[in-house]
């Protein structure tokens, strides 16, 4: 059982369903690179928590600003999440985008409590100011090249999907 194909109607159902496709990926690549709001954000909420947890507070009020500390960063992942347009369902998130995840968790945590060992050794006043300085500096660096790493193969992988469907 087969049936016949008209080329010229398959080129254009393929037009038609790759340029729309190709303005998804372009909205996803220009957010990523342009919205530095939430990293500013999360940056300035990360240095008044660290900043904060420096300073000689009762047990309970330390972990009563971790909690809001923890409570804040969720709300701000919903908020960005919900602002975001573009939904692709398998696209969305590579390895790439959990390898950042991981990574900067990772270069955040090494960099908050080697700023604290230094701070500590040096003796400097205002140590928590300084380790919360240095540690929300440290992430805003790394996450702007991170998140383009991260997001530029989603056009690739999409057209890869997308020739893989045309070829059947």
């Amino acid at each position: 059982m087969s049936t016949s194909v008209d080329a010229e109607q398959a080129w254009k159902d393929l037009q038609r369903i790759r340029v729309p496709q190709e303005r998804v990926y372009d909205e996803i690549e220009r957010t990523a690179q342009n919205d530095a709001g939430s990293a500013y954000t999360t940056a300035g909420v990360m240095w008044v928590f660290i900043a904060v947890s420096g300073l000689d507070l009762p047990e309970w009020a330390f972990w009563l600003v971790l909690a809001a500390y923890v409570a804040l960063l969720g709300s701000l992942g919903v908020i960005y999440n919900r602002r975001t347009r573009m939904r692709l369902h398998r696209s969305r998130h590579s390895w790439r985008s959990f390898a950042i995840f991981f990574a900067g968790m990772t270069v955040t945590l090494v960099t908050i409590l080697g700023s604290g060992r230094l701070v500590d050794w040096l003796a400097l006043p205002y140590g928590s100011l300084i380790q919360a300085t240095v540690s929300a500096g440290v992430f805003v660096l790394f996450i702007g090249p991170a998140n383009r790493w991260a997001v530029s193969p989603l056009r690739e992988s999409g057209t890869r999907t997308l020739r893989k469907e045309a070829g059947r």
